[in-house]
């Protein structure tokens, strides 16, 4: 089953502003809101719909990926995130629950924890921050789609307090000033009468938690310097410039916090003999004189192997071959392009006595006279009909 557009979801333009996607996920959201909607799977998937909608159109790089390359684009794996298998709803809350306002939540839902603990949970640590790393691609690779594990050093959690950032268990304590809840509430009399207000505990930071004792290994951050190995699954007819998202995969927050992503630069190793344009691939074929006047038969270059072609008597340079659906596959979709064979005569350049002087007697015979057919096309027509 497709992906529905993200910005059907939200029910914005492309030309929309961030402050637009904002305001247009909170109403989406809201409508499909699990308080709102108590046991209703359909609406719990149409919650999480949006809010994968709103983590694309809301960062500018993965918003323009999207534009470019639409769900391809984004598109990645690992866990955690979106693209690699859904942000659960406590993933959601704690990553855009600031979208919907604290107050709102303290005033509407009745102030209280809601859920199971959902809105009114303690953020967790610091989240992490995202990584950019470089992936080159043979054209055999982007034609078939790969799965590249590949090594990233970054921010990994400390094996040793298990990301908490304590020294033992003991050295974690319950904040005093909020105790436990990460939130501070505040009743102010008004002329309207009592009105609460939620916010963040500044003693903990929204953790609920104290450290009194920081783990040795990490120093109190949850986290060391290391290295892990990604798997990456790269579909099939990427392309230089494309992005990919694999979501959870960047470096890890601090002390528990969700991880950031990481994103994956897609760059295109050249081939010596192919070019691509396109989903188009290119290869220009050299011919002798005597094989363009008399035909024969080639083996070529393609991105799935080689192939054989036949070349008819008389053909001339700058003829154009077509291989049907020989070229890339588009990304997400059964078209695919094709291969095109340009052919260009070789001109000797050194002759002998003998060759030169043959040469010369055929040179004034009228078979080797231009004579070009009205019916082939000039040069600027086979320009536009290769890359077409």
């Amino acid at each position: 089953m497709s992906k529905r557009d993200y910005y059907e979801i939200l029910g914005v333009n492309k030309t929309a502003s961030a402050d637009e996607i904002k305001k247009a996920y909170r109403k989406v959201a809201m409508q499909y809101h699990p308080d709102r909607n108590p046991g209703d799977k359909a609406a719990e998937e149409k919650f999480k719909e949006a809010a994968e909608a709103y983590e694309i159109l809301s960062d500018a790089d993965k918003k323009a990926q999207y534009d470019r390359y639409g769900h391809a684009g984004v598109s990645g794996n690992g866990r955690g995130g979106f693209s690699g298998g859904g942000m659960n709803m406590e993933d959601i809350f704690s990553q855009f629950g600031d979208v919907f306002g604290e107050d709102l939540f303290g005033s509407f839902f009745g102030g209280g924890q809601r859920g199971g603990g959902r809105a009114g949970q303690r953020s967790r640590g610091v989240r992490g921050s995202n990584l950019r790393v470089k992936l080159k691609l043979t054209y055999e690779e982007i034609a078939k789609g790969v799965t590249k594990n590949i090594k990233v050093k970054k921010y990994v959690p400390c094996t040793t307090c298990s990301g908490n950032g304590a020294k033992d268990k003991g050295s974690v304590q319950t904040c005093s000033t909020c105790g436990g809840s990460g939130q501070v509430r505040r009743v102010q009399n008004t002329f309207l009468g009592q009105m609460q207000t939620v916010t963040t505990c500044p003693a903990c930071n929204g953790e609920g938690t104290t450290v009194t004792a920081k783990c040795t290994s990490c120093k109190g951050e949850g986290r060391v310097y290391g290295e892990e190995t990604v798997s990456i699954d790269i579909p099939a007819g990427v392309q230089e410039g494309m992005q990919m998202n694999v979501s959870g995969k960047g470096n890890a927050g601090e002390r528990g916090g969700m991880p950031g992503d990481l994103i994956i630069l897609i760059e295109e190793e050249p081939h010596k003999e192919l070019y691509r344009e396109g989903l188009n691939v290119a290869y220009e074929l050299h011919l002798s004189f005597t094989d363009a006047v008399f035909g024969t038969q080639v083996e070529v270059p393609t991105i799935d192997g080689r192939a054989k072609i036949k070349i008819p008597a008389g053909t001339q340079s700058g003829k154009i071959f077509r291989l049907k659906g020989k070229g890339f596959p588009a990304v997400n979709s059964y078209e695919k392009g094709d291969q095109l064979i340009q052919v260009s005569v070789w001109t000797p350049q050194h002759l002998s006595a003998e060759e030169k002087a043959a040469l010369e007697k055929l040179g004034h015979s009228p078979n080797f006279k231009p004579q070009p057919e009205k019916s082939d096309k000039n040069f600027f027509d086979k320009i536009k009909e290769m890359f077409s």
